[in-house]
């Protein structure tokens, strides 16, 4: 009986520590760590890119990292970039090399079902453009045919490409894949290809930092659309939802008109809600596991949504993609950049 009872009580000892083991969630790993490994690009000009003049990771993706620590660590500070490529991202976020991954990365359903991530809220509409060089005389994606094109490895484009010749019926056209977009870049002067094709926003950044823009021209057609998400490891809904309110937080403050500047007066503010979403005297962090105080550090850190796509994208910068009139505007401008309801 001794020896049963013995047997039994291991039994349920291991079923509790299997249990406690499967229910731990990648927040309290960051939390205890101290550090946000966040996976994002260093060559894509605008969203992740680093600095070499300044030595430092700039871009609307670096600053969605920086959130993200701001937001769980109370310090933007404390993140490690992990540099990941269109064909390493997934693998990173799964193998734990990584606690979230922001890499210009289109959502599609497929890589939900098949992958095992989980995408979190859209924070940059997009669509699959060509850049040719503009003493090719190529005007149009039809003048094309029989060409060859060059993009990433791992990424949505090579597909979207070999639909749009099957459609077409070109038979002579065909797909070079390359690294990541700065081996992409070098293959379209080099003349190993004769269009690039990826994101419009990554082919009009890298011609605007090239010496001279107007050798390159972006073609007026959009073979398909790209909306960009972060993304995490599926099945952790505490780290998941963390984010997702932590997105949708800098949606809202832009809304609220809450930015850098001006974030200490709204704290003082006597309208209920912006108290609460400040939390100040309580907020929306224990729902979380996170302090209530949580989007005013996200926003202490790198500002509202607005004031992140000015910095990295906006008419002060060399790849200036103007919202107005775009999915990328606030819903009450007319565009899509939307957070759900906080009370």
């Amino acid at each position: 009986m001794k020896l049963i009872k013995l047997l039994t009580a291991g039994v349920f000892a291991g079923l509790a520590l299997t249990a406690g083991q499967a229910s731990a969630s990648v927040l309290d790993t960051v939390k205890q760590r101290g550090t946000l490994n966040c996976g994002t690009d260093n060559t894509a000009p605008g969203f992740g890119y680093l600095n070499t003049t300044t030595g430092q990771m700039e871009g609307l993706d670096v600053d969605f990292c920086r959130a993200v620590a701001a937001a769980v660590l109370g310090d933007a500070s404390k993140v490690k970039f992990v540099t990941v490529t269109d064909k390493s991202r997934f693998d990173a976020v799964l193998t734990n090399q990584v606690d979230v991954v922001f890499a210009h990365t289109t959502m599609k359903p497929a890589r939900e079902s098949s992958i095992a991530i989980d995408f979190l809220p859209i924070n940059f509409y997009d669509g699959t453009g060509i850049m040719v060089k503009t003493d090719s005389g190529v005007k149009e994606f039809a003048d094309l045919d029989g060409a060859t094109f060059c993009t990433t490895q791992g990424s949505v484009t090579e597909t979207v490409l070999t639909s749009a010749f099957k459609a077409r019926g070109w038979e002579g056209s065909k797909v070079l894949t390359y690294e990541n977009l700065e081996k992409l870049f070098a293959a379209l002067n080099s003349g190993r290809c004769n269009a690039m094709s990826t994101d419009k926003s990554a082919l009009a950044a890298w011609a605007g930092n090239s010496p001279k823009p107007t050798d390159y021209l972006i073609l007026p057609d959009t073979l398909d659309k790209s909306p960009f998400g972060g993304f995490v490891a599926a099945n952790d809904s505490k780290w998941r939802n963390a984010l997702r309110w932590i997105t949708y937080g800098l949606f809202q403050a832009e809304e609220s008109e809450i930015t850098q500047a001006n974030l200490e007066e709204k704290q003082k503010s006597e309208d209920p809600f912006v108290q609460k979403f400040l939390g100040v005297g309580g907020g929306y962090g224990k729902d979380f596991g996170l302090s209530d105080d949580f989007v005013a550090q996200a926003i202490k850190a790198v500002g509202n949504y607005g004031e992140i796509y000015d910095r990295n994208l906006g008419p002060d910068t060399s790849m200036f993609l103007d919202r107005k009139g775009t999915p990328n505007a606030l819903w009450t401008q007319g565009g899509a950049i939307y957070s759900p309801l906080w009370n």
